[in-house]
This record gives C-alpha cells, sequence and structure tokens, in this order.
C-alpha cells in the first residue's frame, strides 16, 4: 500500500550517510564482534549499536578483482542493504566479499546477503534491540 502523498511513485527508501560507517574505528570496532555469518561469497560481520538504525560498511579487497568488479559488488550490496535496512535490528554490518562474490549476478549478491540479513534478524541479540 502506497502513502497518498507519493503520487504513485515507489516508497523512497533511501541510503543517508548516517546510515553508513565511515570511519575507521568504526570498521575496527567489528573485527572483536563475536557475530559472524558466511555465505558463499561474503561474510557479514555485525556488532549491536546505540544509533537507532541499522549501519553499512562495505569492504572489498584488491585480490577480488579490479576496479570494476569492486565497484559492482559494492553497488549491488549497497543496494540491497537500502531495500531491507529498515527491517534490520540496531546493528553495525561490514559485508567483507570474498573472491567468489566477483562471479555474481545482482540476482546472487541479493539472495547471499539476504540470507545473511535474515540470520541477523533472528540472532539473540536483536531480539532485544527489537523489545526496546
Amino acid at each position: 500500500m502506497q502513502p497518498s502523498n507519493t503520487c504513485g511513485r515507489a516508497e523512497r527508501r533511501l541510503f543517508p550517510k548516517s546510515a553508513r560507517l565511515r570511519k575507521r574505528f568504526e570498521f575496527l570496532r567489528l573485527l572483536d564482534s563475536p557475530h559472524k555469518f558466511a555465505t558463499k561469497g561474503f561474510l557479514v560481520v555485525w556488532q549491536e549499536n546505540d544509533g537507532g538504525q541499522a549501519r553499512l560498511g562495505v569492504t572489498v579487497s584488491k585480490k577480488v578483482g579490479c576496479a570494476v568488479v569492486r565497484n559492482r559488488i559494492k553497488r549491488y550490496t549497497r543496494e540491497t542493504f537500502r531495500q531491507v535496512r529498515l527491517l534490520l535490528p540496531c546493528v553495525d554490518l561490514n559485508v567483507v566479499a570474498r573472491r567468489e562474490s566477483a562471479a555474481m549476478d545482482f540476482g546472487a549478491v541479493r539472495r547471499e546477503l539476504e540470507k545473511a540479513f535474515r540470520h541477523i534478524g533472528t540472532s539473540p541479540c536483536s531480539s532485544a534491540l527489537r523489545s526496546s
């Protein structure tokens, strides 16, 4: 169902700066996190935050591929997160791409990340976050 003020346009799902991990210390804080979920193409590391929303960081090493491939993976990851971020608990996420992700199309990347995001949504730490 669409709100009446959108004039038939789809609901806007933005990816504001407040929903991104941007500083080095934010990524380093996630290194010690015990919460990890691995898929074929990605490793997702997360930790609770007090910011009131899910935040995303993407790490793609040069070992994954050339700049075109790395940028494509980052675009696909951000787009998938943008579409589901309101359904996620208040966590900081770092999605680390593996070499296998270089050959994936958008549909495959989306399936892999949604599997990880579903796991995060059902993890024990997220149930405490949703109740508050």
